[in-house]
């Protein structure tokens, strides 16, 4: 299912990551989760590889590539059925945010360990009471002297219990005008005064999900990220790359149940036929087919932008690509399901804990509602009803 736009070495690249997620597969992901462990054995081998930091900087430690080259690392381990979420936040997210904004000893200390897989950082940005309005957030950072106090509470935040330090979205006073505005800051778990609680999701998956209380946490000048008075410009150079890397795990996932149901329609006869001859069963995998290339399209579009440096087409191109690609996984999920019938919704198949799981796609980093919103606003130029 490669693309003809595609170069050799990102085909290559496609290639090598598949050959490593069918050594664990399906099977590697659902007995992990059994045993309520990270998928630390996948992690570890895909950051010895060189995939976890493709697209750090190479003098990092990273593979020098960019955000195109992560996302065929997250699809092909999400078409393989054992996707790596935090691939998200950790190099996408924080990676991209510290290699592009941090202070020399802050890639020093941070890229080579994101890049090989020996450190992992969560990222912290929603919150309870704030939802997609991240004009709303409450948590604030006072200056104490040379220090900064950190207080507030994030929920929905991934992989905590893993990471070695979370990069917390707060605000801080702007000193001329009085106004709150956005900072990054590297919070390290172990902090005095950093709180974490599970939250007890029904989706189930290897990733947990926490929430966040900060209670002063004391931390050093060196902890903000990048310039204080580009907030929304460092904030967009990290919440673009999680758009285009939803995007690229939900088109994984999607691929993943679509050739469940492909291998399934060939074998299985009822009549005298397989059952992916009759119509009603091919042309909805046909259309699912078709709707996850459309959307890995954008999806590459977007990328390439992105790594391009043109921050606001990206900006259209990833909350487009999230949007298609949540769209298609969701329908492909579900046909997958309903073309095994009673077989759909057993363990022995595995794709009935995708329904739950696809879900995800259409509602983080950022609900389908919130990028119509978007589009609406921004490449439709409609007035805004908020």
């Amino acid at each position: 299912m490669t693309t003809h736009i595609e170069s050799e070495e990102h085909k290559a690249l496609r290639a090598a990551v598949a050959a490593l997620g069918g050594r664990y597969g399906r099977d590697y992901l659902t007995r992990t989760l059994a045993e309520g462990k990270p998928l630390t054995e996948l992690w570890s081998e895909a950051g010895k590889l060189g995939y976890l930091g493709v697209n750090l900087p190479e003098e990092y430690g990273g593979g020098g590539g960019g955000i195109t080259e992560l996302s065929i690392v997250l699809e092909e381990l999400g078409a393989a059925g054992s996707p790596l979420l935090m691939l998200v936040v950790s190099p996408a997210i924080c990676g991209t945010v510290i290699s592009r904004f941090g202070t020399e000893a802050q890639k020093r200390e941070w890229l080579p360990g994101l890049a090989d897989g020996t450190r992992l950082m969560a990222f912290g940005i929603t919150e309870p009471d704030a939802g997609s309005n991240s004009h709303r957030i409450t948590t604030t950072a006072r200056r104490d002297g040379t220090d900064w106090l950190l207080t507030g509470r994030k929920v929905f935040i991934s992989g905590v219990d893993m990471a070695d330090a979370v990069l917390i979205v707060g605000r801080t006073e702007d000193a001329r005008t009085g106004r709150l505005k956005p900072c990054l800051f590297i919070v390290p778990t172990d902090a005095p005064g950093f709180q974490k609680r599970p939250i007890d999701m029904e989706l189930k998956a290897a990733e947990k999900q926490f929430e966040l209380v900060l209670d002063d946490v004391r931390l050093p000048a060196e902890a903000l990220v990048g310039d204080e008075d580009a907030g929304l410009l460092q904030l967009f150079a990290g919440l673009n790359p999680e758009r285009i890397m939803t995007a690229a795990f939900a088109v994984g996932m999607g691929r993943y149940a679509l050739g469940r149901a492909v291998e399934y329609a060939r074998d299985r006869t009822v009549w005298k036929t397989p059952i992916g001859a009759h119509q009603a069963i091919a042309h909805p995998l046909a259309q699912a087919h078709i709707d996850l290339e459309l959307a890995r399209l954008m999806m590459q579009k977007a990328a390439r932008l992105y790594d391009a440096g043109d921050d606001i087409g990206a900006g259209e191109a990833a909350n487009m690509a999230k949007y298609a690609a949540g769209e298609a996984c969701v329908k492909a999920v579900d046909q997958a399901v309903h073309t095994l019938g009673g077989n759909g919704l057993t363990r022995e198949y595995g794709l009935a804990s995708l329904i739950t799981a696809a879900r995800v796609a259409r509602i983080a980093p950022v609900s389908r509602e919130m990028i119509l919103n978007y589009v609406s606003h921004q490449s439709l130029g409609l007035p805004k009803s908020y």
